[in-house]
């Protein structure tokens, strides 16, 4: 069960670089925000409604107003930065590049924060996850392809806002449902996004059907699937091994973009999979202590 829901989570995370460069040539990365993440808000709400008082009745305001500031920094702030860079001409495959540091920078915070503590041996495979996502993706950096030099570090805010959130969460003693945590994330970030395309003047869709495509694409695999993926990973298996899977993400996007939108795909790119496959092995092969599983 754990490896299906591990290949789930990295096929349903990877699609969000697929379907932002999907959408990323028919509307600006607001726009598109904006429509993901309203109906979800819409949706979610009319099932909470529909739960009536028990949906909410264990949650206080403090676990609303964390669960509030999770949302902002894992979905708000990290997909704000990954559309935006990747709008401004950072590739998907290098976008992924950069969320892939994120294992090592969770790893080296998991001891002193959250007393999960990595095994030699783990650090081990992230340090060989870490190569082989750059042996994926260096050939495509290399090309500079963005508009401005400085938009290749736009991603690595997003990262960092990520990993942000996954320890906010972590160091929380109340366990929120996964329904009720996702409601919660979903409306800040509509509210946010559509702050955000009201105030920029891009609130109206395109009138292209590519653009409504992405955004239904969006909300099943990368919302419902790879988001809600990543918190269930985390609760169940801990900070570590979640995070080492994150480096499945950049060689599986450049072989998703291969296929649906004939990037180059060569020796480099297979040979930094196959490495990065390893490094997964090792991590998940590795001795778990029980500090290394989730602190209550």
């Amino acid at each position: 069960m754990n490896f299906l829901l591990s290949v789930a989570f990295v096929l349903c995370w990877s699609s969000g670089f697929i379907g932002a460069k999907l959408g990323a040539g028919s509307a600006p990365a607001a726009t598109i925000l904006m429509w993901r993440f309203l109906p979800l808000a819409v949706i979610l709400l009319a099932v909470s409604a529909a739960g009536g008082a028990a949906f909410w009745r264990v949650l206080t305001l403090r676990d609303m107003a964390r669960q509030g500031l999770i949302g902002l920094l894992s979905q708000s702030g990290y997909l704000l930065t990954v559309y935006y860079a990747i709008q401004l001409g950072v590739s998907s495959g290098t976008t992924a590049l950069i969320d892939g540091v994120q294992p090592l920078v969770a790893g080296a915070l998991a001891g002193p924060l959250l007393r999960q503590y990595v095994a030699p041996r783990q650090w081990l495979g992230l340090c060989l996850g870490a190569t082989g996502v750059t042996v994926v993706t260096t050939a495509d950096a290399a090309a500079n392809t963005a508009d401005a030099w400085w938009a290749y570090l736009i991603p690595f805010l997003g990262m960092l806002s990520l990993v942000a959130a996954t320890f906010l969460e972590n160091r929380s003693r109340t366990r929120v449902a996964a329904s009720a945590s996702m409601t919660v994330h979903c409306i800040t970030s509509a509210v946010l996004f559509t702050a955000l395309a009201a105030g920029t003047g891009t609130v109206t869709p395109p009138p292209d059907m590519t653009f409504w495509a992405a955004i239904t694409w969006l909300i099943a695999l990368s919302t419902f699937g790879g988001y809600g993926l990543y918190w269930l990973i985390l609760k169940r298996s801990g900070v570590t091994k979640v995070n080492t899977l994150m480096f499945l993400m950049a060689p599986v996007t450049a072989a998703w973009g291969a296929l649906m939108f004939g990037e180059p795909l060569g020796l480099q790119a297979l040979l930094g999979l196959a490495v990065t496959l390893g490094a997964v092995v090792i991590v998940h092969r590795g001795n778990t202590s029980p500090t290394e599983q989730q602190v209550p």
